[in-house]
């Protein structure tokens, strides 16, 4: 799959509120970075059956329904195995009905047609507040 495809793949799974990987996407030494995550949340997970197992706990913990993943610009490189994707993540606290916003940007690698590397940049704040930690 290309790059695009691929967070094609990652997006609908987060508006049909499943863990953010279809497994047999990613390459079985696939990383994930989030360099500005929460305290608290690791910044670098390795592996495929790691990255599964904390998108899956992180999913069935997280207490917001993703209502939309608006205003997505994809930004094609020299490499045609990367992409930078601008969006925006549209969500509904499952608690207390409130929904928010955050933007992110993310850096997506592929290699032989899956997921090698995934770099996303969230604003932690926004999120926080749209939590009510903030």
């Amino acid at each position: 799959m290309t790059p695009t495809e691929i967070f094609d793949s990652m997006r609908s799974r987060w508006l049909a509120d499943q863990p953010t990987y279809d497994p047999d996407l990613l390459a079985d030494d696939v990383v994930v970075e989030v360099p500005f995550a929460a305290p608290g949340r690791p910044v670098r997970t390795e592996g495929k059956q790691r990255v599964l197992e904390f998108t899956r706990a992180g999913r069935a913990s997280f207490p917001v329904r993703f209502d939309d993943c608006r205003d997505v610009v994809i930004h094609q490189t020299a490499d045609p195995e990367v992409i930078v994707v601008e969006y925006e993540l549209v969500g509904t606290h499952t608690g207390s009905g409130v929904t928010a916003s955050a933007p992110f940007i993310g850096v997506l690698r592929t290699r032989g047609g899956k997921l090698a590397h995934w770099r996303e940049y969230q604003h932690t704040m926004a999120i926080a507040q749209a939590l009510g930690q903030a």
